[in-house]
């Protein structure tokens, strides 16, 4: 029976199949994603696991178990420096797997193992600070309010010509009571005018040609 006995072989033996993954864990942490089988990238995403574990543990112990496993002490450094700020607020769950296809030539399935990249506040879903309401009008409202806007437009152009008109209306019946209101004194001085001329063609002597008129004061 099979017991205690987790991983898989991968037609390795054990010594080839623990080298193979301390490369691709090493290679990894130092790319942050790599590329490779489905049955390799579940398998790596155990040993990955494993060595976030320790680095969030981040004692001289957990280093040293994890340099045991890593190739290089410049990963395993960087890795336990990140760890704390950027894996503190989940617990597992540190690697994802994304299915490419099949591999050409021997039809292979392959996938991208990637590290996650976790919110500040923990959790892939980041809720973002409560901050001062600040509305942003939307498309919705921005035609609204250029609606509005051109019905006031329209207002505005159709009430100041009725009043322009109103206006204009009104100037010439004052000017026609001005001129009515003048009018008297016009045709008063007018007919003066006429009547003085009249008077004066009455008393002017109408030329004759009998000659001129005889003189009854010397008679």
């Amino acid at each position: 029976m099979r017991h205690c006995k987790s991983g898989l072989k991968l037609s390795r033996t054990a010594s080839h199949r623990d080298a193979m993954f301390r490369n691709m864990v090493t290679s990894l942490f130092k790319h942050q994603r790599i590329q490779t089988t489905d049955a390799k990238a579940k398998e790596l995403r155990r040993w990955a696991d494993h060595l976030v574990t320790l680095a969030k543990r981040g004692d001289l112990h957990a280093r040293r178990q994890a340099m045991a496993i890593v190739r290089e002490k410049k990963v395993v450094h960087k890795l336990f420096e990140e760890a704390q700020s950027r894996f503190k607020a989940i617990a597992g769950g540190y690697t994802r797997v994304v299915k490419l296809g099949r591999r050409a030539g021997d039809a292979a399935p392959i996938s991208v193992i990637e590290l996650v990249m976790p919110s500040a506040d923990g959790g892939e879903t980041k809720k973002k600070p409560v901050k001062a309401k600040t509305t942003v009008p939307g498309k919705k409202a921005v035609a609204e309010k250029a609606a509005v806007a051109g019905k006031d437009a329209d207002t505005a152009a159709e009430a100041m010509p009725a009043g322009e008109e109103a206006r204009k209306a009104a100037e010439p019946e004052e000017k026609i009571e001005e001129q009515t209101g003048d009018q008297p004194a016009a045709e008063a001085a007018t007919q003066e005018t006429e009547t003085n001329a009249v008077d004066d063609k009455k008393e002017a002597p109408e030329p004759s040609d009998e000659g001129p008129l005889p003189d009854t004061e010397k008679k």
